[in-house]
């Protein structure tokens, strides 16, 4: 039984890591399916959610100005939760300009945006965040997407720049991994997601946001999504982040993941035959869910086997934790550096989406913490 279970847990996370991605892959290169694109410019509310964002709101609220898109035609909101430091101050400094702000009392993102789109008059909605400069033809590039008919949200591509640490680049090359699986879905004709600091939706999609929601990039589309449209990825519509030390994506990884145990209880249709692309969300999202369990049964199921298998599955994994364990500890010239941080990453998500499970049991409120990390030394592309 030990062997069985062992054997089971290991080809699921081999299916969910490598698997799945190589089989999307091929199904998208036999079956890609087109997408209109041509610029009408239509109306778009600039929706900004902050709370305590000083560090960046100046130079978002910059990039968000001097995006190439009729001035006319856009209407600014910022959001402010509660906000506390200057970031009020700095956003009426931007007023001559056509920037709004809306002051409410600290309640959370999903709050935030609720009041934001009682407030919003555009036909397309623009959902930023404070920390990623947009690049000028970020807005262009999503709206032109919205020629399709079928297409109910549209989201750009996060440009994570090139850190000066191994944990950062670890950090960089998995989200060249999740874009690279995004790119596939969308040859396919649909996302299930979107990134949060840079989509677009089309206002009619728009339904309020439940009290607590921690992933509004996959509620909102979802609801979209389970009305027959298509989700779409625009590579051409930048954005731009810092990267991130582990401890902060540490607590990015379990909201995110925390938001999809969200995502079955708001939407529980994603999971029947309403859903079209329901074998893409078992395979994408919900075994990210289950992946930590087997990765625990096969350390746990180890001691089980029999004779040598034992032996040599114990000493490999005692070899990845024992990398990942001193991986601080390693210097950043050293090639070793590499594989120590690459392990101490996979173990960092892996308890990142064990402790995501907590918004089962704690008010999601605790799971939600605002950026807390200014931008580095060096600028930005264009910056």
């Amino acid at each position: 039984m030990s062997a069985v279970i062992f054997l089971a847990s290991a080809v699921f996370l081999l299916y969910v890591v490598i698997g799945y991605p190589l089989l999307l892959a091929l199904w998208a290169r036999r079956r890609p399916r087109e997408l209109l694109k041509r610029l009408e410019h239509r109306t778009v509310s600039v929706l900004l959610p902050v709370r305590n964002g000083e560090p960046w709101i100046r130079r978002k609220l910059e990039s968000v100005l001097g995006l190439n898109y009729p001035r006319e035609l856009m209407q600014i909101l910022v959001i402010s939760d509660g906000s506390t430091d200057r970031t009020e101050g700095i956003v009426e400094e931007f007023a001559a300009q056509g920037v709004e702000l809306l002051r409410i009392p600290a309640g959370g993102k999903a709050v935030a945006l609720n009041r934001g789109l009682e407030r919003a008059r555009g036909e397309i909605l623009f959902f930023t965040d404070v920390r990623q400069p947009l690049d000028p033809e970020c807005l262009n590039h999503l709206v032109a997407c919205f020629a399709d008919p079928e297409v109910g949200v549209v989201t750009g591509e996060l440009i994570v720049l090139r850190g000066d640490r191994q944990e950062e680049a670890s950090v960089g090359l998995y989200w060249e991994y999740e874009k690279w699986i995004r790119r596939q879905l969308n040859r396919l004709g649909s996302l299930l997601v979107v990134t949060g600091c840079v989509y677009a939706m089309r206002r009619a999609l728009v339904v309020p946001l439940p009290a607590g929601t921690l992933a509004d990039d996959a509620v909102l589309p979802a609801a979209a999504l389970l009305r027959g449209y298509r989700i779409v990825f625009e590579e051409r519509a930048r954005a731009y982040d810092f990267p991130t030390r582990l401890d902060t994506e540490f607590r990015r990884k379990t909201r995110t993941l925390a938001g999809l145990f969200q995502l079955v209880r708001f939407h529980p249709a994603l999971l029947g035959p309403a859903n079209r692309r329901w074998f893409h969300f078992y395979s994408y999202k919900l075994s990210r869910l289950i992946l930590p369990y087997a990765w625990l049964a096969i350390l746990v199921f180890s001691f089980g086997l029999p004779g040598g298998w034992k032996a040599w599955s114990l000493g490999v994994q005692a070899l990845f934790y024992l990398l990942a364990l001193l991986d601080p500890l390693v210097p950043e010239p050293w090639l070793l550096k590499r594989i120590s941080s690459a392990s101490r990453t996979f173990v960092v998500w892996m308890l990142a989406a064990l402790c995501s499970a907590a918004v089962l049991f704690l008010p999601p409120e605790k799971l939600w913490k605002a950026p807390s990390a200014g931008p580095p030394h060096g600028g930005l592309p264009g910056g």
